[in-house]
């Protein structure tokens, strides 16, 4: 487990986002460190495409119409947070959500978003 940049408490990454502290708003500190992962739009469109299946760099690349190298770099911040995972796929990396609920997290936001203009 990760510990806060302060290093004063822990923080849960990804999927754990759950209280770790009964004291305040400590307790919240994972979710805002995957809030924080998400607060790309590419990071949020990555995790939407994701909800799909299992891609490829590549897939991303194709489907987002963005770089290649801007798509790894936003998919090395969400694995580095605990969203997303990779398994070697031959040459390739696939990678995938971790946690389906990201997906709905990501998806309800995405909606809000639309309602609230």
């Amino acid at each position: 487990m990760r510990s806060s940049a302060d290093g004063r408490y822990p923080v849960n990454i990804g999927y754990r986002y759950g209280m770790t502290s009964t004291n305040g708003y400590e307790g919240f500190a994972g979710a805002g460190e995957l809030l924080r992962a998400l607060s790309a739009p590419i990071r949020l469109a990555i995790v939407s495409e994701l909800a799909g299946g299992e891609r490829c760099v590549h897939e991303l690349v194709e489907q987002l119409g963005a770089p290649q190298p801007l798509v790894s770099q936003h998919l090395r911040v969400l694995r580095g947070a605990g969203v997303v995972r990779g398994s070697r796929r031959g040459r390739e990396i696939a990678y995938a959500l971790v946690d389906e609920h990201i997906a709905h997290i990501v998806a309800d936001a995405v909606s809000h978003s639309g309602e609230a203009t």
